[in-house]
């Protein structure tokens, strides 16, 4: 790759011809030239086809989740050719440092090795290869791919287990294979193409075992694996049938030869009893004599910079110089090799330390580093032997994170993760930026992120929430959703920590849209009515619309309850629900309060309905018993005299008396009646039962005219006291218990007056009290205007 011309990938920016053009020429005139302003950037919407479910991840307003439409199923995954998967290879090595190539160095002690990994792999078998970091595991595999290439019919599939888990395997697999674009089958269909896949998969930094490599192995019958990992890592399970062979360092001589090679010159007796030393010290691993042999090369470069030819290659050696370094800068050169290096290196270095030993891309090297020409600084630290591939990038070689942290390289890391946090907020959430480079970009962007969270410096959570607002939702269109989870999580803890509840909602909304697209109906369910409980403070309908629509498809899915709309979620005790009960001929009537012990969401249907529903029951109702009460008056008034205390046009009821168009008290005998005001400090109990008529009263009406909701609350009743020999005042409770003496009192007549009843009409029967009890009243009961009158 030329650093200075990069390709419209390398870059992110590729141009569509003629539409391109337009596009450029429109954000250079702007709509309002007079104040300078740039037009807004294209958002990036993105549609994927993830099982049976349509996702469109929109950066802008968040993604939104639906069944796939009939007409959009996906298309069938198509083998990619030989030369395809040749291109995808080379596009997904680590990029070439700038600058001359190195020369090949030839595997030392480990040809038996090799040819022995590969009978295995052609006989099917499966292979571990354990050793300690440096020990020359990736060179090793790299060998075997090369002579594996025409021994499976998908080819060699070369997979990174850096920070990957099974799952992220297998979809990397599947995408190796298979071109299927905007498509992420489901579960059972990955399962399905994963066992039709045979290919040699070379495998290095494998980072777990036990059952989810048992996992792994077992979705791919027709794979033959080579795994390289660390002795620390988890052991497999007793029924992977790997097979196992230990990578140890080289020998003495091996060693010696290796350390020719890097230096290109013969060495002198002195430099071979200081190899010999270094060899004890090391154990051997390769690792060390190359970065060895970087220390000897900057001696000889001191000693006498005319021995280099063009390419910084020693021609001779000479006795005198500098002295050979110690043994322990030998084993532990990091910092050594760092003081020799350009500004641009060590600072890369120090980004490098920043992001947990994730290098930068050398696209992004110039901008973080601030030297146009900081690219090149790549090629410095790999000749040194301070870089190792991982699969598309590099990172820090095995103990040189550790050894610049006890030099000092990590004192700024927070201050250089939040520029590079900034940059890659800016780079990432850019319209030009292909997904698929994000995605290869995805570790240091990570890296960054936890740096930074949790922080406590000023504006640094700000930081992280900009990033992951930028970076999320490429990684989601990259197909990348490991990345993806772990960059909504820490966008999420960070918009906790900077307050932005705006922000911490779009996580939660994105989390519960992942969660959907996976499979995780519980974990969906959780995160969406998170989001919409703060988008509900907010007032964000739109957000909260979004919401409500994915946590409707969580609950079609898992069988469950549909979401009530817009009503809010039910106490445990039960859902409350106000009904008016029919007015009758009395001052006022009373208040049911009817409560449902049945979960929320699985109660009666009409518990289930939105607000709209109970207004329009309750405006029948109230119709009804408008009809009653005409019903009453017209029955009533042969009977009663012109001075009694009959119902009149100040004590009907209103629909302005109440909250469901009835006051929830009555006032007492004497005073001013004063519809929909209860007193302070007190509630409405609910209703309990159906109530016996109690002392001195009577009943006005059949219990047919009165619409009636039983419940189960016990909660006592409240009944005014009166004076005595005052009637008690015609108030109906809201809580109906029975009466502890049901026997009536005489009137002042000493026998009971019997009250004309209407008829009911058809409309009033539909719920009926048993016989023999009154409606949901007070103990007080009630009576009519002439038997208050008598």
């Amino acid at each position: 790759m030329d650093p200075n011309n990069r390709g419209a990938e390398e870059y992110g920016r590729d141009h569509d011809g003629l539409e391109e053009d337009a596009v450029q020429r429109q954000s250079r005139e702007p709509l309002t030239p007079g104040f300078g302003l740039q037009p807004p950037q294209r958002a990036r919407t993105v549609q994927l086809l993830a099982g049976d479910l349509l996702l469109t991840v929109n950066p802008v307003d968040g993604s939104e989740v639906e069944s796939r439409p009939p007409g959009r199923q996906p298309e069938a995954p198509v083998r990619h050719t030989a030369t395809e998967r040749a291109d995808r290879e080379r596009a997904a090595a680590p990029s070439v440092p700038p600058g001359p190539p190195g020369p090949q160095r030839p595997l030392l002690e480990r040809q038996e090795l090799r040819e022995r990994l590969v009978r295995l792999l052609a006989r099917g078998r499966s292979v571990r290869v354990t050793g300690p970091a440096g020990s020359g595991r990736t060179a090793l595999l790299n060998a075997v791919a090369a002579d594996c290439a025409g021994l499976a019919p998908d080819g060699v599939v070369r997979l990174s287990g850096h920070k990957r888990t099974t799952t992220d395997l297998q979809y990397a697999l599947f995408d190796a294979v298979y071109d299927a674009p905007a498509h992420r089958p489901g579960r059972e269909t990955l399962l399905g193409l994963l066992r039709g896949i045979g290919a040699v998969v070379v495998l290095d930094d494998l980072e777990f075992g036990g059952a989810g490599l048992g996992e792994l192995l077992a979705a791919t019958p027709e794979c033959a694996f080579v795994l390289a990992t660390t002795p620390d890592a988890a052991a497999p399970g007793p029924d992977s049938h790997l097979e196992e062979l230990p990578l140890t360092g080289l020998g003495r001589s091996a060693s010696i030869d290796l350390l020719e090679q890097v230096v290109e010159r013969p060495l002198t007796e002195d430099e071979r009893n200081w190899a010999g030393d270094l060899w004890f010290e090391s154990e051997g691993l390769p690792l060390r004599f190359v970065q060895a042999g970087a220390l000897l090369r900057h001696r000889d470069r001191r000693r006498d910079p005319e021995a280099f030819d063009a390419y910084g290659s020693a021609s001779l050696a000479r006795a005198d110089g500098p002295p050979l370094p110690s043994l322990g800068e030998g084993a532990a050169p990091a910092l050594l090799l760092a003081s020799r290096l350009s500004g641009a290196a060590r600072d890369t270095l120090r980004f490098a330390v920043a992001l947990g030993g994730e290098v930068p891309h050398p696209a992004h090297l110039p901008a973080l580093v601030g030297d146009t020409h900081a690219d090149a600084a790549l090629g410095e630290l790999a000749g040194c032997g301070l870089l190792s591939p991982a699969g598309p990038r590099y990172r820090l070689a095995a103990g040189v994170l550790a050894q610049l942290e006890a030099g000092g390289y990590g004192e700024d890391a927070v201050v250089r993760a939040r520029t590079a946090a900034q940059h890659y907020a800016w780079w990432a959430g850019h319209p030009s930026v292909s997904s698929a480079r994000a995605v290869a970009e995805a570790d240091a962007v990570l890296a960054a992120l936890a740096r930074l969270v949790p922080g406590s410096r000023a504006g640094q959570a700000s930081v992280a929430v900009l990033l992951a607002r930028s970076a999320a939702p490429a990684f989601a269109a990259g197909r990348h959703w490991g990345a993806w989870e772990k960059a909504l999580r820490l966008g999420q803890e960070a918009a906790r920590i900077a307050g932005e509840v705006a922000q911490e909602a779009y996580f939660h909304h994105e989390l519960g849209v992942l969660a959907l697209c996976t499979g995780h109906l519980d974990r969906a369910r959780a995160e969406l009515e998170a989001s919409i409980g703060l988008r509900g403070a907010l007032a964000d309908k739109s957000g909260a619309v979004a919401g409500r629509r994915a946590l409707a498809l969580v609950a079609d899915r898992s069988g469950g309850p549909v979401p009530g709309g817009e009503e809010a979620a039910p106490p445990p005790g039960g859902t409350p629900v106000t009904l008016p009960l029919l007015p009758r001929a009395v001052p006022a009537g009373p208040t049911a309060v009817l409560h449902s012990d049945a979960p929320a969401g699985r109660g009666p249907a009409f518990l289930r309905g939105a607000r709209r529903n109970f207004v329009g029951a309750g405006a029948g109702v109230l119709l009804v018993g408008v009809l009653g009460t005409v019903v009453a008056l017209g029955a009533a008034s042969g009977s009663e005299e012109p001075d009694s205390r009959n119902v009149t046009t100040e004590q009907s009821v209103s629909e302005d008396d109440g909250e469901n168009g009835l006051p929830e008290r009555e006032p007492t005998q004497g005073a001013p009646a004063q519809s929909g005001a209860p007193d302070e400090g007190t509630e409405a109990p609910a209703a309990s039962g159906p109530a016996t008529p109690s002392a001195g009263t009577t009943s006005s009406a059949s219990p047919s005219d009165r619409v009636t909701a039983p419940s189960t609350d016990p909660t006592p009743s409240r009944t005014p006291t009166t004076p005595s020999g005052t009637a008690p005042s015609p108030t109906l409770s809201a809580t109906a218990t029975p009466s502890e003496s049901p026997s009536p009192t005489p009137t002042e007549t000493g026998t009971p007056t019997p009250t004309d009843s209407p008829t009911p009409s058809p409309s009033d029967s539909k719920t009926q009290e048993p016989s023999g009890s009154d409606s949901a009243g007070g103990p007080a009961g009630d009576r009519t205007a002439a038997d208050a009158g008598a």
